[in-house]
């Protein structure tokens, strides 16, 4: 099962102190709107691997259920991996000195292009149609970390929903960096995961408080629907 954290009851008390609003966005075009899965790699999903995150396993189904509703809706999934630097990618050498020598020879080769550890998981639902992308840091939009920043702009997207794992890392530095760079991010509460519960509802306080609006798989699925209608 995904975390057992309430997201409603976080809104719930932010709302208290700020006239009743739980969330900053009623509506989304769908259109203008991309679906970022970050790092749902073997490396950070199966048992044993480099990074496992177990919770990571439990979300694979609303984050499929989140991608088949944006294509229905006209929106762009954007599959998010992330890769060992190599050639003219930017070095990252301090990463590599804070887990230790023999931590991070494991996490560079893991995580080479190619390799087993680097490859989606096998039941993610990537379609034609879907984008995938190669990351250098945590946040996909750090300057050099990625193309993605450029390519969502070509497309005119201005909305990104943001899933995967871990919560508190390479999701919550995805969706910080979103909201600075001017988009309007919603997080998916049920659909991204990390270490524990108590990493994971931290890091959705801290999206509410400032950076996104939370919602659930159902939540968006609807959202999206709705605003297709509308």
């Amino acid at each position: 099962m995904p975390h057992n954290v309430d997201h409603h009851a976080i809104l719930d008390r932010l709302a208290a102190t700020r006239g009743g609003a739980r969330n900053a966005f009623g509506a989304v075009d769908p259109r203008r709107t991309a679906h970022l899965v970050i790092d749902m790699q073997n490396g950070f999903m199966e048992p044993g691997a480099p990074v496992e995150v177990p919770e990571a396993r439990s979300i694979v189904d609303n984050i499929n259920r989140i991608s088949a509703a944006v294509r229905e809706s006209g929106g762009l999934n954007v599959f998010v991996r992330f890769t060992t630097p190599e050639g003219e990618a930017p070095a990252w050498p301090v990463f590599m000195e804070r887990l230790g020598a023999a931590a991070g020879e494991i996490h560079r080769a893991a995580f080479m292009p190619g390799a087993h550890h680097w490859q989606f998981w096998p039941t993610l639902d990537i379609a034609d149609g879907d984008v995938t992308i190669d990351k250098y840091r945590f946040s996909a939009f750090t300057p050099g970390a990625s193309g993605l920043d450029r390519l969502l702009r070509e497309r005119g997207i201005d909305t990104v929903i943001v899933t995967g794992t871990l919560t508190n890392c390479c999701c919550e530095s995805t969706a910080r960096d979103a909201m600075q760079l001017n988009y309007r991010v919603l997080f998916a509460a049920d659909a991204n995961a990390a270490l524990s519960d108590e990493a994971h509802a931290a890091t959705l306080a801290s999206m509410a408080l400032v950076f996104a609006d939370l919602h659930s798989t159902d939540e968006l699925a609807k959202l999206l629907e709705v605003s297709v209608d509308a």
